[in-house]
């Protein structure tokens, strides 16, 4: 069973959303704040999340951007406003699609399935093609992991194999130290970002050829690093 959380403040209007998705047979949690929507968000397991913009405590926007920092899954953005710039804005952190109040139940239940079920689509093409990871002369292979430059393998630690394989995984992306380290060594872990500079520059000394120079690993000065595609 699909499991979708819905951070909303209107009560009647969660309620009812609750209500339809269940009958379609989705399991649905709800949360009316946002920093609990945030936290649910982020910890909990679910296939898909149905957020409104205007919230108490945290705003939409400000949970979308945290989502997309841990998590690929279906974001639908929901609000009152007409305003294209909220759209826009919307979009522009990762949402999937955007939902203008008053819509009708139906609607609703008809954009989450669809979303699910263009979301098992792509993640049910990318697994295959993604257990084996081919980037110039870099190959990551996923289901032995291990790690081979220019048809040489190189050992790799535990955590510098699970921050390199997400950064290519996401090519082109800006991660913040932060984001990282809150990926690879998990939101309830206690120590210091600065490991996730450490690990990186190891990361870069095991693949690049000139590691001041790096050709798949880079710094984006004042936002963090990104996988060159």
């Amino acid at each position: 069973m699909k499991k979708i959380l819905i951070v909303e403040d209107e009560t009647s209007l969660a309620e009812l959303e609750r209500d339809y998705l269940e009958a379609n047979g989705f399991a649905v949690d709800i949360a009316s704040r946002g920093d609990e929507g945030l936290k649910m968000a982020v910890t909990g397991d679910y296939d898909l999340i149905l957020l409104d913009i205007m919230l108490p405590k945290v705003n939409g926007f400000e949970i979308c951007k945290q989502i997309r920092s841990v998590k690929e899954i279906p974001v639908l953005m929901v609000s009152a406003k007409k305003e294209d710039v909220d759209k826009i804005r919307g979009l522009g952190l990762g949402a999937d699609d955007y939902i203008v109040k008053p819509f009708s139940p139906g609607e609703l239940v008809a954009r989450v399935k669809a979303h699910l079920a263009r979301y098992e689509r792509l993640a049910g093409n990318q697994k295959e093609k993604r257990e084996e990871l081919q980037i110039r002369g870099l190959l990551i292979d996923r289901a032995s992991r291990r790690v081979y430059v220019n048809n040489k393998e190189v050992v790799f630690t535990t955590k510098e194999f699970d921050l390199l394989t997400y950064l290519a995984l996401n090519p082109n992306r800006v991660f913040s130290k932060e984001q990282l380290f809150e990926r690879i060594w998990s939101l309830d872990s206690m120590g210091d970002i600065a490991t996730v500079t450490v690990h990186i520059r190891k990361i870069r000394e095991k693949i690049e050829a000139d590691p001041s120079n790096p050709q798949y690993v880079e710094t984006v000065w004042g936002a963090g690093y990104r996988f060159k595609g």
